[in-house]
């Protein structure tokens, strides 16, 4: 009797296991058969949302279907981010994740979410170094040069940043960490006003993102010392990276993700993880990326290789954000 039933369970587990694989495979036929929505967690016009808009519209032409942003700003992009964690696994909810989940993971004292439990990888969207920018008026011409003059100078030189816990402030104070210099810094309300107070001289530097001073580079309003990519990045091939200049494995880069929630079908997940790759590969989004300074991700672009670069990156500016005792409630 006692085998007969186990055989039984045995069948049933394997028939319910082909009823679940075919619900996914039909899932995937079907995807997607009406509009997608992909959540920004931050206002119109940034960053992030220029990039997701840039790939909404190619997806849309992609799948056949309409892909709408929609902008959920708030708390550095945790409301979006909570949102999204919370709605239907089916593939018609997407969330760019960046750099922020993965900082604001150890940064907040209290999340409502949970970006590696609550959230199945897709896809890479793009990254963006930063530059280490200085005013022109220092007698500062390297990284070096920088090293030696905050060393001499501790607690003088300032360093701008976007707001505290930003992608911009962190770069800074990895970079404290791994030169041993006390460097002061100057939070504001966003880039803009950070970088406007740099051209002034009211602050000394700063770790911004290549597209914001890019332009004050090329003006010789600013300059710049080093890009935080491990490799030089093509918009100023003469800039050398910070490991390059003595800093070895230093590596900083805000990066944008298409994220699910979890428990989305795998099988839907790798239609739009083809989706994309398809369409970063295409002229379209090769030249809006170059026109707009953001780096197309290495291949193999796949689940995995983003779930172990979100991995990475969790416990990297978890160290940070603990070494530096910052914390927001």
């Amino acid at each position: 009797m006692h085998s007969v039933m186990r055989r039984f369970a045995g069948c049933l587990t394997l028939a319910l296991a082909g009823i679940g694989f075919a619900t996914g495979a039909q899932a995937a036929d079907n995807y997607p058969s009406r509009p997608i929505t992909l959540v920004v967690g931050y206002a119109a016009g940034g960053a992030t949302d220029i990039v997701a808009r840039l790939m909404a519209k190619s997806l849309s032409d992609s799948l056949g279907q309409a892909v709408v942003v929609e902008n959920r700003p708030g708390a550095n992009s945790n409301i979006g981010a909570e949102v999204v964690s919370r709605a239907k696994p089916d593939g018609y909810t997407l969330y760019v994740g960046s750099i922020a989940n993965t900082i604001n993971r150890t940064l907040y004292e209290k999340l409502n979410y949970d970006f590696k439990k609550d959230f199945a990888p897709v896809a890479l969207l793009a990254t963006i170094p930063n530059i280490l920018v200085v005013h022109p008026g220092l007698p500062i011409k390297s990284v070096q040069e920088y090293i030696a003059y905050a060393k001499s100078h501790p607690g003088k030189l300032t360093c701008a940043s976007s707001g505290s816990g930003s992608s911009i402030h962190l770069s800074c104070e990895l970079f404290k960490m791994a030169t041993g210099t006390d460097i002061l810094h100057v939070p504001y309300r966003g880039s803009g006003p950070a970088v406007a107070d740099l051209l002034g001289g009211q602050v000394n530097s700063m770790f911004d993102n290549l597209p914001s001073s890019l332009p004050q580079v090329q003006a010789g309003k600013l300059r710049v010392l080093g890009v935080t990519s491990l490799e030089r990045v093509p918009f100023v091939p003469d800039v050398p990276t910070l490991a390059e200049s003595g800093l070895s494995g230093f590596s900083v880069q805000s990066w944008f993700a298409v994220m699910v929630p979890a428990g989305t079908p795998a099988a839907v997940i790798e239609k739009l993880n083809a989706a994309i790759n398809k369409d970063l590969a295409g002229n379209e989004m090769r030249s809006a990326y170059e026109h707009g300074g953001f780096v197309l991700p290495a291949q193999p672009n796949t689940p995995a290789t983003l779930q172990a670069f979100i991995d990475s990156e969790i416990a990297k500016w978890g160290k940070v954000v603990t070494s530096a005792g910052l914390k927001v409630q």
